[in-house]
């Protein structure tokens, strides 16, 4: 009777296991006049459902387990064999790692293929099985991006701890312009970042960098492209030496300063 007994458990067991995955491997298709049918997932960007019962149209919209709203378009049909394909409009662009603008480590480019309103920006997004990828926001030239879970279950934490994430600072305002074209050859690069300001005590202040000034590199790094010199100024840079080679009056020269904390804004 025992041996009877613990058999229907695990029949059970596997059974409500069975059942929580096959949960997670369904979405619902919406069809007009609050209808809808199943869907199976696929792959993580993709949905196949019966070709018969879908209606002659591109788009469909999706509901994923966890109650994420999705939209998809008809990748194929296949009448001879009742499979319809599905592919999710969601995920335009996946990447590595990158940096933003102000320095802040991204741990992947993820782009999404959809409109975002101002008010909705912040909310999760959530892939086909209802897994969160993390939370939308605005990024360069208008697109929709993902800053994703690895990248907030780093920064919440300090922020919890400290208020703030802590970043190194050269302490000056800086805007692109050219070589001029008699210093090219010399400075090895056709742009540059112009000292628009120095901030009174800052680290580059102490160096002797002044307004006008053009920084070339910053420990060999091009300021060809802003964002390759953004990421030298995490938090492991404060305290660092930084060699500046810059433009001053018609001569490329160097200047070496210790990177600080970025003051509090």
């Amino acid at each position: 009777m025992t041996d009877q007994a613990d058999l229907l458990a695990q029949f059970s067991s596997a059974l409500a296991a069975r059942t929580e995955a096959a949960k997670n491997a369904i979405v619902a298709i919406h069809l007009p006049h609050g209808r809808h049918i199943t869907g199976m997932v696929w792959q993580s960007d993709a949905v196949v459902a019966s070709e018969q019962s879908l209606p002659r149209k591109d788009e469909f919209e999706l509901v994923a387990p966890g109650g994420s709203a999705l939209t998809a378009k008809i990748a194929g049909r296949d009448s001879s064999t009742n499979i319809a394909m599905l592919r999710l409009g969601l995920v335009n662009l996946a990447g590595p790692e990158w940096h933003s603008s102000r320095g802040g480590l991204i741990d992947r480019r993820i782009v999404l293929d959809v409109g975002l309103a101002r008010r909705e920006e912040g909310g999760p997004v959530f892939d086909a099985t209802g897994g969160c990828l993390g939370m939308s926001t605005f990024g360069p030239r208008g697109q929709v991006i993902v800053i994703p879970t690895a990248t907030i279950g780093r920064i919440a934490p300090q922020l919890a701890k400290d208020g703030r994430i802590a970043r190194g600072w050269l302490g000056v305002a800086l805007q692109a312009v050219a070589v001029p074209d008699a210093l090219r050859e010399s400075a090895e690069q056709s742009s540059g970042l112009m000292v628009m300001s120095v901030v009174e005590g800052g680290p580059a202040a102490q160096a002797g960098v002044l307004a006008g000034d053009i920084i070339l590199s910053v420990d060999g790094t091009s300021t060809h492209r802003f964002r390759r010199i953004a990421k030298l100024f995490g938090s492991d840079s404060i305290g660092r030496k930084a060699d500046i080679r810059l433009i001053r009056s018609g001569s490329v020269m160097s200047v070496q300063t210790t990177i600080a904390e970025r003051r509090a804004a």
